[in-house]
């Protein structure tokens, strides 16, 4: 593949204190004809995150229309899991005119540095705001996947719910930070609101200097099959870069990270890392919005597919 960087579409100006930095995780979806929302999870100046969102025209991905004035949920009550943190990661179109967000809830620990597990909720106004579905997760601890059940994308197909996230059980130290270990997992639900305990493994750990994948984001291609854009964790520089693989049927993934090709650059906002890529077709072009540096702490930019 070879991808036109068209530059970063948006960057935070500290000038809103419940968004006065980063843009994390965009998350885009068509509104319309000439809409695209990309759902995105701003931090205060303590570094809390919640979910907002930035439109952009359809014609021209790097031109914003609108940046939401508030959050689009606020941080659950002290002692849930989502207490210091509400990660939008993806946003299903429903029945009856709804959305859903899927989201990580970021939760301090002590014995560990954090728990990530998934919640879920719900938008009745097209997406202007949203309200908790429970506040417990839908993906809840299990002994399969103690700390991390995180990164969810979800896609509504025929009579279910298809999840792909990240999952695990262990942390390492890593150049003397305690880091977690987590591969990409699947599930299904009937409804989106009840999942089971434990998905299945889709990608795991295969190369000495991964230790983690970032949130997937799977659509479908124009052919036939499904494509995951996703980021991969290494070790040797503790950054995330990104990682590809296509399937027939969304559930048996092949590995082609070689022919993502779209990487680092040499200065500027996506010098060092490179992550939370999340593709989305657009007549005949398929975007991907990603965040650079620093987890998205200067916003996040766009790419456009030039060759497949």
């Amino acid at each position: 593949m070879e991808w036109k960087k068209l530059g970063v579409v948006y960057s935070p100006d500290g000038s809103v204190p419940w968004a006065s930095s980063h843009a994390m995780i965009p998350t885009p979806i068509q509104l319309n004809d000439d809409v695209i929302r990309i759902f995105t999870t701003f931090c205060d100046a303590q570094g809390i995150g919640r979910p907002g969102y930035v439109d952009v025209s359809t014609a021209d991905p790097t031109k914003v229309l609108e940046v939401s004035s508030q959050p689009l949920m606020d941080i659950g009550r002290p002692g849930t899991f989502d207490e210091n943190g509400v990660l939008c990661c993806s946003v299903v179109p429903m029945p009856g005119n709804q959305l859903y967000m899927y989201y990580a809830g970021f939760e301090l620990g002590t014995k560990i540095r954090y728990r990530l597990l998934t919640g879920l909720a719900i938008s009745t106004d097209g997406g202007r705001s949203f309200r908790r579905h429970a506040e417990v997760p839908v993906l809840e601890r299990s002994d399969g996947e103690l700390f991390i059940r995180g990164g969810p994308y979800g896609m509504a197909e025929g009579d279910m719910v298809r999840m792909w996230y990240v999952g695990g059980s262990e942390w390492i130290d890593l150049n003397g930070k305690s880091m977690p270990v987590y591969d990409i997992r699947y599930i299904e639900s009937p409804d989106g609101k009840v999942f089971g305990p434990a998905g299945e493994v889709q990608l795991s750990i295969t190369e000495p200097d991964e230790h983690g994948f970032g949130r997937p984001c799977v659509i479908t291609k124009p052919g036939g099959g499904y494509r995951m854009f996703y980021s991969v964790r290494r070790r040797s520089f503790a950054a995330y870069r990104l990682g590809y693989a296509e399937s027939s049927d969304g559930k048996n993934w092949v590995r082609m990270d070689d022919q993502m090709n779209l990487d680092v650059s040499a200065e500027g906002f996506d010098s060092d890392a490179i992550m939370y890529a999340a593709p989305i077709q657009i007549s005949d072009k398929l975007y991907v919005f990603y965040n650079g540096n620093d987890f998205g702490k200067a916003g996040f930019a766009v790419a456009v597919l030039e060759h497949e």
